[in-house]
């Protein structure tokens, strides 16, 4: 994933923070931020911690829509956070550096470290959009053990090798396919028993190729 101050030094960095009239919330682990992001100018930056966007049914059951990690962005400019069954949740103490989107594309002067800024928006926008592509061929899949397989392809292939890390737990990794916890586990341990991938915690090696 882009980082949305690539190319910015941390000199730059304050400057365009005041320039953009940016302020800073903290937020402490396990917190449901949803009431202080979800104005529709909000542009939240993860500047410490990490951010899931978490999607409820009427039957409480939980899907995690995506996760935001530090340099990363999400606003209701750029991920669907506006309904009222989702939630932004902190899974670390959390600071957060808040923009209004609206000061950002009203800005007439633009500094070299401004450009900088909006390239990498940009950039963080086409990435979001591949994302959502991807997680949708994996979730259009009709068993578990696809949702899996993709999903572990998906990983491979973001880093070229057949030994990949989950970025979450395995109940999250449920919960971001939208499966049972429980058939998911069950699905794993039959990929251990075919020989497909091998587990030690979140480190997964893959014995097959899509």
């Amino acid at each position: 994933m882009n980082n949305v101050f690539a190319n910015i030094s941390e000199k730059e960095k304050v400057k365009l923070l005041n320039f953009l009239e940016g302020h800073e919330i903290y937020f402490k682990k396990d917190k449901d931020i949803s009431v202080s992001v979800k104005d529709k100018d909000a542009l939240c930056i993860v500047e410490n911690g990490l951010v899931q966007i978490i999607k409820t049914d009427v039957n409480g059951n939980r899907t995690i829509i995506e996760e935001i990690e530090e340099n990363q962005v999400f606003g209701p400019s750029i991920s669907n956070i506006m309904d009222s069954d989702y939630s932004i949740i902190t899974k670390e103490d959390t600071e957060l550096i808040i923009l209004d989107y609206k000061t950002i594309i009203s800005k007439e002067e633009r500094p070299v470290y401004y450009n900088h800024f909006i390239k990498n928006l940009l950039d963080i926008y086409q990435d979001k959009i591949r994302q959502s592509n991807d997680r949708i061929a994996i979730l259009t899949n009709k068993t578990i053990r696809d949702k899996l397989l993709a999903y572990f392809n998906m990983m491979r292939k973001g880093v070229n090798t057949r030994i990949i890390y989950l970025p979450f737990s395995f109940t999250d990794l449920a919960d971001y396919l939208a499966v049972n916890r429980s058939a998911m586990s069950r699905e794993i341990s039959n990929l251990k028993v075919e020989g497909l991938i091998e587990v030690d915690g979140k480190k997964i090696k893959l014995h097959f190729d899509l």
